[in-house]
């Protein structure tokens, strides 16, 4: 299956750069800067950037903002009781704190998964059966060739 350009996702999901710019810009904080510089700074970008930002925005505000993702991530990653690494995660851009927390999330459903299923475990062989998987494997065995002289 082919692909779609980031400029055919832009229109096709959000009608439009205009429109994905300004739902970008009701998403974020824009600090210092005004609405409008934001928005046309935001509409020289390339749609490919636009959609990644889209979707880190989408995924901060559904979990609370970025001191929450920061918890959020050192919780997933098991070091939630640090509050210098927490602090410290709490420095890092939205989009590493997202990819983050996803890689964590993917990791730890891996681990539960393989935990899950249950290895086989082989039982311990009976003193008849190991007698005769050696008489078997002595059969096999490949005779000595002769020294070459």
């Amino acid at each position: 299956m082919a692909t779609t350009s980031p400029l055919a996702r832009v229109k096709q999901e959000f009608g439009g750069k205009d429109k994905l710019v300004d739902k970008i810009v009701g998403l974020i904080d824009a600090g210092d800067e005004s609405k409008d510089d934001l928005r046309k700074r935001l509409l020289g970008a390339a749609n490919r950037k636009l959609i990644r930002l889209h979707s880190v925005a989408t995924q901060v505000k559904a979990v609370g903002g970025r001191d929450q993702i920061a918890a959020a991530a050192a919780q997933e990653l098991g070091k939630a009781k640090d509050k210098d690494y927490v602090a410290k995660l709490g420095t890092f851009s939205s989009g590493r704190l997202v990819d983050m927390l996803n890689s964590a999330k993917n990791r730890n459903a891996r681990k539960a998964r393989k935990g899950s299923a249950a290895p086989k475990s082989k039982a311990a062989p009976s003193a008849a059966a190991s007698k005769a998987t050696s008489a078997a494997k002595a059969k096999r065995a490949p005779a000595k060739k002769p020294a070459a002289k």
